[in-house]
């Protein structure tokens, strides 16, 4: 017998569909700014380390994203390339706030519409109230294609990083782009 699988009673539905901003409407605001992406599912990702065998099949720089806030309670989402190594105290430094902690997960739902593990910097479009700053690494910013979680973590786009800017612009998001390197900025 054959049981088909159901959603838990207070599980999120598996589409996306109850998100503020669902992927689909999304992804149809790259396909109005004729903005090409490489789509594509997957089983459900909540880590980094989760995702290292999809690397294998998704070509580009793949992403994480740290949502922060500093001692003040101002929010951040930093964008940047898996490999980078972050010192949060040096990014604090580097941006002139005080000290990083990591947003709850009621935090990121409220600020940014988004669960963990389905985070990215096209979540900054459900920030209506622009409470939060959105920073890019540079490094990421400077590679051919960059993959990201379209606001659920059963998919991944591929975009350019010029395709990404020009999507944040005409959304009327100016986002930070910093250099995350040990050695420092520029």
């Amino acid at each position: 017998m054959t049981i088909a699988p159901q959603k838990l009673e207070n599980s999120p539905p598996l589409d996306g569909s109850d998100l503020p901003l669902p992927p689909l409407v999304l992804l149809e605001r790259f396909s109005a700014l004729e903005l090409s992406v490489a789509l594509h599912h997957h089983p459900a990702i909540f880590t980094v380390a989760e995702g290292k065998d999809l690397e294998r099949e998704i070509h580009g720089a793949h992403t994480r994203n740290l949502f922060l806030k500093d001692h003040k309670g101002k929010m951040f989402l930093v964008t940047l390339t898996q490999e980078t190594q972050i010192d949060l105290k040096k990014l604090s430094a580097l941006l002139g706030v005080g000290r990083f902690s990591f947003g709850s997960p009621e935090r990121l739902w409220r600020f940014l519409g988004v669960r963990p593990g389905s985070v990215s910097p096209l979540a900054i479009l459900n920030d209506c109230e622009k409470q939060v700053s959105l920073i890019l690494e540079k490094k990421m910013m400077e590679q051919t294609l960059i993959n990201f979680h379209p606001l659920i973590n059963t998919m991944t786009i591929g975009l350019t990083p010029s395709d990404l800017m020009i999507f944040l612009e005409k959304h009327g998001i100016t986002p930070q782009i910093i250099d995350l390197s040990p050695a420092g900025p520029d």
